[in-house]
């Protein structure tokens, strides 16, 4: 086998077993929390986001439909997470805010559990550190684009097919 067959063969291995590594650490962080995974990375989301957020952007953050979305933001304000606000400029809108002693309360976990993280990166020079950031960015568009695929439909005759 040559040498860049193996390293993709190689790559795709490890690839997997990162995702599922990664899948599984999520679980046991929402299972924690008592919240479900989605719910989970949708807090982390919306902690990334510059302020409250419409029931909409949620679900283009997510990839979820917006009835998929309305009742991923019922659990999590039910988990005391979230709370739906009314946009001071447009009374029409509510607007979805975290709550923020319960983020202060996730990022002091997450620190907790990530405190090692940046050890990874130790022996890494700056470049080597701007090629994984540009790797990740590329995963997380080619996540989205593959979310829509599967949610367009386009896997449907495969799935029953597999049924």
């Amino acid at each position: 086998m040559a040498g860049r067959e193996r390293l993709l063969g190689e790559l795709s291995v490890v690839s997997r077993r990162y995702m599922a590594s990664y899948a599984l650490f999520n679980q046991a962080v929402a299972d924690h929390l008592g919240l479900h995974p989605t719910d989970l990375q949708c807090l982390n989301l919306l902690s990334l986001e510059d302020g409250a957020v419409t029931t909409g952007r949620i679900a283009e953050l997510t990839g979820l439909t917006t009835g998929s979305a309305t009742r991923l933001v019922d659990r999590l304000e039910k988990a005391g997470y979230v709370v739906r606000e009314r946009d001071v400029v447009d009374r029409r809108r509510v607007l979805v805010a975290t709550v923020p002693e319960k983020i202060v309360e996730f990022g002091r976990m997450w620190d907790r559990l990530g405190g090692g993280w940046y050890a990874l990166f130790d022996g890494l020079e700056d470049d080597e550190l701007a090629l994984i950031i540009g790797h990740m960015r590329r995963t997380v568009d080619f996540s989205a684009e593959q979310i829509a695929r599967l949610r367009g439909g386009e896997f449907q005759d495969a799935s029953e097919e597999v049924s």
